[in-house]
């Protein structure tokens, strides 16, 4: 990446619109970013394989990994809305978000969704279970303590593809319950990730302006009663079931080696996928 510090002259300032019109898909701000120390607008010129285009630069910063610890499915969705629209105007780089939820439902954009939500109201009330309309992808599923939720805040921009997004998410699932000593793989026509017919972790995401998130769930030590309560991504119970790391083990699984996992496999897989034409996942 090479900066180019601009001074502010006429000259400078009607290439550098210029170049704001002709790049808008690649930088959604409204004016040049500029830098506070030197006072002049920066302008980064890209040239590596993994960011092939050139684009707006504002001091970009290094990924970042951050625990919220246990938080209500809405106020969280409300904190993710705030950190996409930092990741958009360029105030924080790419961002994996942990935290565990109260016992929610929810639900996703997939038709019918609301359909899969078994339990009434007083079974909910009693359970301590919330339901929730969300805006990212698929259709019905559980969170609760003891599940960890992951949410990238990444820039998809050096690569628009969310399909093959969607794959890396699994594969860095599938390499992290491996790395824990457990063989896990997808199912064809079904995104998540499996242990033999048990769905053990589910993918949902968003994008706004090239920026995505929600992400995923991995049950860990999660009350898998609760899943009883909705017909879980709408796959029948004959068609599979659910499990956790702790059901598979038999016992408590520490969450904080299991984040350390996820966290390490996911910005190996994520470097790859923004730097290869095709990654090898």
């Amino acid at each position: 990446m090479l900066p180019i510090a601009c001074k502010q002259s006429s000259v400078f300032k009607r290439a550098i619109d210029s170049c704001i019109r002709k790049f808008r898909p690649c930088y959604p701000g409204k004016a040049l970013p500029m830098d506070k120390t030197s006072g002049r607008h920066m302008l980064a010129v890209v040239n590596s394989s993994a960011e092939r285009s050139i684009f707006i630069h504002k001091n970009a910063s290094p990924p970042a990994t951050i625990d919220w610890g246990r938080t209500r499915y809405a106020d969280a969705w409300r904190r993710q809305d705030e950190l996409v629209a930092q990741r958009i105007s360029g105030e924080i780089g790419d961002t994996l978000v942990f935290t565990e939820h109260e016992p929610v439902f929810t639900t996703g954009l997939r038709a019918g969704a609301e359909t899969h939500l078994v339990w009434g109201a007083e079974d909910l009330v009693r359970e301590g279970v919330e339901v929730v309309k969300s805006n990212r992808g698929g259709d019905i599923t559980y969170h609760g303590p003891g599940q960890i939720v992951g949410y990238p805040i990444v820039s998809l921009t050096p690569r628009k593809d969310l399909h093959a997004y969607l794959r890396l998410l699994e594969q860095v699932l599938i390499n992290s319950v491996g790395s824990l000593g457990l063989v896990a793989s997808r199912r064809e026509g079904k995104t998540g990730t499996w242990i033999g017919p048990r769905k053990i972790a589910a993918i949902g995401v968003a994008v706004k302006r090239w920026v995505a998130y929600h992400g995923f769930a991995l049950n860990v030590n999660a009350n898998l009663a609760h899943f009883n309560g909705i017909i879980p991504c709408g796959i029948s119970a004959a068609d599979g079931g659910v499990t956790s790391l702790q059901a598979e083990f038999g016992g408590q699984v520490d969450l904080a080696e299991v984040k350390a996992v996820l966290a390490r496999e996911f910005w190996q897989l994520w470097r790859e996928f923004v730097s290869r034409s095709e990654p090898s996942l």
